[in-house]
């Protein structure tokens, strides 16, 4: 996939990313964090930081924030933050210093740039950790498993495997001590939350015959499923850490 395709394609996805998009929980915020200390005494990087969820988790524990996101559509879809600091960048040139932050996070993106020069930009910038947070869908659910094929009905290109393959890379980070754990949530939404939820999803088509068809199915999943308004997707989010041996 071209690297360029990967900061231009949530450009028209920037609301609903930001309206419908579920947060972490806090199990996984917490294994990102846990031995560092303090964390309103930390500086952290969040690469590929889209519309700041993730960085405003970190920031509300009282860190400094670096939210680096090459896409200003993406940007400029964030909640300001008294802890976090928007720049303009990517995650092979993130333009920090050498070891400027105590921790590199990808939450959510490191499928984008999962390469060893990306890894190494990472171990160059942070002092002592990189992580990365990623969920997916639990699909021992019924709903979640009906969601997920219908997705997989309708993905244009085959970002669904490169995030299984970002999870291998990331296990073999260079010169570090990898750890992981898993994190259970729910996204409940009601009908206008799934359908938001699906047109945040870069893979899935967003205009045409084939939207409409998407739009057409994920309604009737609702109304089979659907309880009191709502459905819930199952999730899973794993925390990837790699604590850096220098």
């Amino acid at each position: 996939m071209d690297a360029r395709d990967s900061v231009s394609r949530f450009g028209n996805r920037a609301p609903s990313y930001a309206a419908f998009r579920p947060s972490y929980p806090s199990e996984a915020i917490d294994a990102v964090l846990d031995g560092l200390g303090d964390p309103s005494k930390l500086t952290i990087a969040d690469v590929g930081a889209g519309t700041g969820i993730s960085s405003r988790l970190f920031a509300r524990r009282g860190a400094k924030v670096i939210a680096i996101e090459p896409n200003l559509r993406m940007r400029s879809q964030a909640q300001p933050d008294p802890n976090v600091e928007w720049r303009d960048g990517t995650a092979q040139h993130t333009g920090l210093p050498d070891a400027s932050v105590d921790l590199v996070v990808a939450a959510q993106a490191f499928h984008w740039f999962a390469t060893i020069d990306v890894m190494r930009e990472f171990g160059r910038v942070a002092r002592r950790r990189a992580a990365m947070l990623q969920y997916e869908r639990d699909e021992r659910d019924a709903f979640t498993k009906a969601y997920g094929e219908t997705v997989r009905a309708y993905a244009t290109d085959d970002t669904e495997a490169l995030r299984q393959r970002a999870l291998a890379a990331f296990a073999v980070f260079p010169e570090s001590r990898i750890s992981r754990t898993e994190a259970f949530s729910l996204q409940a939404m009601d009908r206008e939350a799934l359908l938001g939820r699906a047109a945040s999803s870069s893979y899935l088509p967003a205009s045409g015959a084939p939207a409409e068809a998407l739009r057409r199915d994920l309604n009737e999943l609702f109304d089979r499923y659907a309880s009191g308004g709502r459905v819930a997707l199952h999730m899973v989010t794993y925390a990837l850490i790699a604590d850096l041996q220098r």
